[in-house]
């Protein structure tokens, strides 16, 4: 399966202050990781939009819920997701990252 590239924002936040930062986000993170082929891009983003949910990572979020959105996943699964995880990760974490999630889908 080809995946289609993957566009951080790091550059754009932080490379002014942290070049090496930006530079193993695009070329090992976004370049060598997201493109390994045993997993899909929309599985990738369901398992990064997991682990940042039960990290209580909600900074991450809004990225990454559009990327999963651009590789497939629904809005209406990205919130199925979020509950889900609330009896494994927390319910004050999934309550925090449907917040998010409703901010940014209204945002469009």
């Amino acid at each position: 399966m080809k995946h289609k590239q993957i566009i951080s924002n790091a550059r754009e936040t932080m490379g002014d202050v942290t070049p090496a930062f930006v530079q193993y986000s695009e070329e090992v993170l976004f370049g060598d990781v997201w493109r390994r082929e045993e997993l899909s891009l929309r599985e990738r983003s369901l398992v990064t939009v997991a682990a940042l949910v039960a990290g209580e990572h909600t900074n991450q979020l809004p990225y990454h819920l559009n990327l999963a959105k651009e590789n497939g996943l629904t809005e209406e699964e990205l919130m199925e997701a979020i509950t889900h995880l609330a009896f494994y990760v927390g319910w004050p974490r999934a309550a925090s990252a449907i917040q998010v999630a409703k901010a940014e889908f209204e945002r469009g």
